[in-house]
This record gives C-alpha cells, sequence and structure tokens, in this order.
C-alpha cells in the first residue's frame, strides 16, 4: 500500500472541526435536500427510450473543436438561445466548467473582477484563474458594490447570482444592472439555481424582470432544477466565438455526449408545461416562511431555505434528528460556510406535500 500518511495533517484537521465529509447513499427518507426542485428526477419525466436515436449514443469521441461537435450540440444551443431570449448559447460540461472557462478567459490583466462574497465555489476558481484583480463586494450590499466600482480599473466585469445556493436569496438584480450601467461594468449572472423555477415558464430572473437585453453574460446550469447535467454559458455570438477560442475548460474537456444532449434539449421542453409545480413550490415556500421556530429562518422566496444552527456540533445533531424522524435533510457546515453561520439547508420541492412540510416545521419547533 503506498504510503500517502502525509495526507494525514489536513484530515485530522477536518476532524477537529467535526466537518470531516463522507458519501452517503440515498436512504429512502422524504428528500427535502436534492436540488431536484421540480421533481423531473424523482417523477421519471425523462426516460431515455422516448428520446430520438441520439439519445443511445453513449460518446462524443473528442472535444468539440476536433471530433466532438455534432447537429444535435448545436441544435440544443440554438434551443437554449431561443427560450433564453439570447443571441447565442454555449455548452459546457458542467456549470462548474462553464463559470470556470468563462471567468478564467474573459478579463485580462489590468481589468477587475467585483464578486458577491457568497459568490458560489466555481465562481471564486474561476476568478482566482484569471489574470484580472479582483474583489469581492459584501453581500448584495449596493453601496459597497459602488465603492469597488469607483475604484475599478480597466474592462470592468460584476458578478453575481441571481439565487443564492446556500441563503436562497435573490440579489437586487435592477439596481445592481443599475450600477454597472453608470459605471460601465459588464454583468455576469449565474443563473443556475433559478433555471426552471423562477420566470412564468421557468426562464430566470433577467428574463422575469425583463432585464435580460441588460447583461453582459448569464450562466444557466442543469444539474438541479433540468434534472441531468452541463450548463449553457448565453451572451452575442462573439462572446460565444471567444469562449470557443479561449475558454480552456471547454477547449481541453471531452464534449457531452450525445443522450446527455439530447436529455437536456428534452428538459427545456418540458419547462413550460410545469405551471403548476412552480405554483406548488411557492405555496410550500410560503408555508415555510410563516412558521414559527426556534431557529434563525432566513427570508427566501425560493425552494432553498436556510435554518442557521451556529456550531458544526449542533447542527449536524439537529439533522441527525430530522433524519431519525425520516427527513432527508443535511447539515451545512463550517468551513464550506463561515463559522457561525452552519445551518440546515432545507429543500422545497414540487413533490413535497404541505402534511410534510408541516410535520418539518414541528420537528423543528421540537412539538
Amino acid at each position: 500500500m503506498y504510503n500517502d500518511v502525509f495526507l494525514d495533517g489536513k484530515l485530522a484537521e477536518r476532524k477537529s472541526h467535526n466537518a470531516l465529509r463522507a458519501l452517503t447513499l440515498p436512504n429512502g427518507k422524504i428528500d427535502f435536500c436534492s436540488n431536484d426542485y421540480l421533481g423531473i428526477v424523482r417523477r421519471h419525466f425523462l426516460q431515455t427510450s422516448s428520446l430520438p436515436l441520439a439519445a443511445n449514443i453513449t460518446g462524443s469521441a473528442g472535444s468539440r473543436l476536433l471530433a466532438g461537435n455534432y447537429a444535435l450540440a448545436e441544435e440544443t444551443e440554438a434551443c437554449i438561445a431561443a427560450f433564453h431570449a439570447s443571441e447565442a448559447a454555449l455548452l459546457f460540461n458542467s456549470g462548474y466548467d462553464a463559470n470556470i472557462g468563462l471567468l478564467a478567459s474573459i478579463a485580462q490583466r489590468g481589468d477587475t473582477i467585483i464578486y458577491d462574497a457568497l459568490s458560489h465555489a466555481s465562481i471564486r476558481d474561476g476568478i482566482r484563474l484569471s489574470f484580472a484583480q479582483s474583489f469581492p463586494f459584501a453581500h448584495n450590499d449596493l453601496a459597497d458594490l459602488e465603492k469597488k466600482l469607483s475604484q475599478a480599473m480597466g474592462n470592468i466585469f460584476v458578478v453575481t447570482e441571481s439565487v443564492f445556493s446556500m441563503d436562497g436569496d435573490t440579489c437586487p438584480l435592477p439596481q445592481i444592472i443599475a450600477l454597472c450601467d453608470a459605471y460601465r461594468a459588464h454583468l455576469i449572472l449565474d443563473e443556475a439555481h433559478a433555471t426552471g423555477v423562477i420566470g412564468e415558464n421557468g426562464e430566470g430572473l433577467a428574463q422575469q424582470l425583463q432585464l435580460h437585453t441588460k447583461i453582459f453574460c448569464r450562466v444557466h446550469t442543469f444539474g438541479k432544477a433540468c434534472g441531468c447535467h452541463g450548463a449553457a454559458v448565453l451572451g452575442t455570438t462573439r462572446l460565444r466565438d471567444y469562449l470557443i477560442n479561449f475558454a480552456r475548460s471547454f477547449i481541453y474537456s471531452t464534449s457531452l455526449p450525445p443522450h446527455a444532449v439530447a436529455i437536456i434539449k428534452a428538459s427545456y421542453g418540458l419547462f413550460p408545461g410545469m405551471t403548476a409545480e412552480r405554483q406548488h413550490l411557492q405555496q410550500l415556500v410560503a408555508l415555510f416562511q410563516s412558521a414559527t421556530i426556534p431557529y434563525q429562518k432566513l427570508v427566501s422566496q425560493t425552494p432553498i431555505q436556510g435554518v442557521v444552527v451556529p456550531g458544526n456540533e449542533a447542527v449536524k445533531a439537529l439533522a441527525a434528528n430530522l433524519q431519525q424522524h425520516g427527513f432527508d435533510v443535511r447539515p451545512i457546515l463550517y468551513p464550506t460556510i463561515p463559522k457561525g453561520k452552519e445551518r440546515l439547508r432545507i429543500v422545497l420541492h414540487a413533490f413535497n406535500s404541505v402534511a410534510e412540510v408541516e410535520r418539518l416545521v414541528e420537528i423543528l419547533a421540537g412539538l
């Protein structure tokens, strides 16, 4: 056996914080943790038997620039661009790949990236790979954003999310766009947790507010409400051409296989007909937000509901209690989030019933 004892130090540090991660298998409990917001996965809405023949092709055999491009990929990009009222779209293998490729390539030395302090790890990692200088602004704090904008140099890029994955709140998009206009900054909006959920047809926050034409770039991912895998970067044809030439996570990755792309296209075909699911979700959100529990409940009008329980041990104990009662609720621990902000990340779904949410609240309330 290889002697890799040098790894023990970091593992021991993680154990000392009671924060060592481990993989678990599905446990059959009531799902309050997955990102399957609309129930597309749970209800088996995407079956390969009903998809075109391309869905049976399991490999693309190369990157898009070599052997891995095919008609279905470009058809699906055109479909996604039309759905999101964008000039063009470019598929990536995951949301992580999309953010890494976009943010590492788009800003140059001498440019400035200003990002929300609660931005996803993929956004932070993409920025870290960029040659631009970068600064966080306090979460959804417009005054702090303007302060950073007033000090920025070169081409300026502002990065935020429409729905934040740990708090479930939304960004003040109209005000951020106004500031970007005032300081000639280019806005990049990650719509991962809004895709399929926000908007009349699940088109996302930017289109719901009819502000999409004022945004340089949007990122929509397919591993949440879409019930599949991958992502697309939306923008102009010029941006698409740029990413094909400079986004390393696109250039040097084997492309998604046809069966994966066929499922993405089929998922987008479901969204307009899922009005009842989105309405039921909002009913559950209102129910949970109105509940009284002995913990700090974050304000959120989205399926992501945060219950702050400071301390890794305390939040793990509360999650274990919910698990014992048959509810699959997971704790979010330090260092994933700041110390003292540990929480339960409760996710509501279109397939959860009112009775299930009411019972969940009762357990949280100690009843």
